[in-house]
């Protein structure tokens, strides 16, 4: 039951001003220092029906997630949950979408709180490197790092009434209240609201999205007829409606784009037919570029093209190295190419928090924390 007092929502949608830290679940903890290099396996479930099996082999610790309505802590900073059911979004589209952050917000504010709200932004840009390949099996793969300073980060299983069945990723200290914690919240109302928030992702169809700034004094900020939409609900709108690259750029067309805290940004999108895209915005109109790598700088031709930071550049020319013989790639050797473009290989504060690899085909996902390439979540979409 949620009090009816004055509640302050900070969503920083691009970035919060403040680094967090989660709790360490100590069983997890306790059960993964009980193994030695080696194999083997062991299947816990923790108070919330949350199943975690994990193993290990040819010293590779995995674990196995099958998430429960309930928040489950995988380890320091990084937790998952299931949201199933009535998600609002058709309703946020219906009343017209939002063409702020601070409209994002007070719609969420206005569904799951009573009383009086006060909403207030404020953040930083973000680096990420996303990358597409095929593996040996025929399906195709996208690799996605989220780069930033140490965070909490929340993945979230979505099964709603009306869409398709995705998981994505949030910083949930891009989500900030005055007074409350968001881990104080019922576990529903913390998924839903990361709903809205979700900065990567990809659906039981194979559809594969991540929003990626751009250093550019320059912003988003579309104004025709059409309803509005902002960096994050357009996340959440392909991974619910869109079943490839190709309807995913159909549905973009039919809003107006708004850049959460206005910075720059792209969208790369990739399908499991091995389309891969990025969507930019030069002067509000948007370009769709095909490419199998996208970092932190513009692609399109034209006086934008190549604008961004150095170190964007040459993640990306690493990531292109690393397709450039035109071999297929197992999970496990993207996860190696993310590894290379991490942020320990270039001695800056900030960290990889996570770096995802999605099977597009079978709809097996891969987590990786904190750049601990040596363990890695598996969750399965649907």
């Amino acid at each position: 039951m949620i009090r009816k007092t004055i509640l302050s929502i900070f969503i920083f949608m691009l970035a919060a001003l403040f680094t967090g830290c989660g709790r360490e679940n100590s069983d997890q903890s306790s059960a993964a220092q009980n193994y030695e290099s080696g194999y083997g396996s062991a299947k816990m479930e923790d108070d919330t029906g949350s199943v975690m099996e994990q193993e290990i082999m040819d010293g590779t610790d995995t674990e196995t997630i099958v998430l429960s309505s309930e928040v489950m802590q995988l380890e320091n900073g990084l937790s998952a949950v299931e949201y199933r059911g009535d998600d609002g979004f058709d309703e946020f589209i219906s009343q017209g979408g939002a063409s702020s952050d601070e409209e994002v917000v007070a719609f969420l504010a206005g569904k799951l709180f009573s009383g009086e709200k006060e909403i207030s932004f404020g953040g930083m840009p973000f680096g990420c490197s996303t990358l597409s390949v095929k593996d040996g099996q025929g399906n195709w793969l996208f690799g996605r790092n989220f780069d930033w300073d140490s965070c909490n980060g929340m993945i979230v299983s979505s099964l709603p009434e009306n869409g398709y069945a995705s998981i994505s990723t949030v910083n949930t200290d891009f989500i900030r209240m005055s007074g409350l914690k968001l881990s104080d919240l019922p576990d529903a109302v913390q998924a839903m609201i990361c709903l809205y928030a979700s900065l990567d992702g990809m659906n039981e169809k194979g559809l594969a999205v991540s929003v990626n700034m751009i250093q550019d004094t320059a912003t988003i900020s579309q104004n025709t007829d059409k309803p509005d939409i902002t960096t994050t609900t357009a996340i959440r709108l392909l991974l619910n409606q869109a079943a490839d690259v190709g309807e995913a750029m159909e549905l973009l067309k039919q809003y107006d784009m708004h850049a959460s805290m206005g910075y720059m940004m792209h969208l790369a999108l990739a399908d499991r037919s091995g389309r891969s895209v990025a969507v930019e915005y030069i002067d509000n109109e948007m370009v769709v570029i095909d490419t199998p790598v996208v970092t932190n700088f513009y692609l399109a031709e034209g006086e934008k093209n190549g604008i961004g930071t150095s170190q964007s550049h040459e993640r990306y020319d690493i990531l292109m190295q690393a397709l450039a013989d035109g071999n297929a790639m197992s999970m496990e050797d993207v996860g190696k190419a993310l590894d290379s473009v991490s942020k320990d290989n270039f001695g800056e504060f900030e960290s990889t928090e996570w770096s995802i690899v999605f099977n597009q085909g079978t709809g097996e996902v891969h987590y990786y924390h904190r750049e601990n390439y040596g363990k890695k979540y598996i969750f399965r979409i649907g």
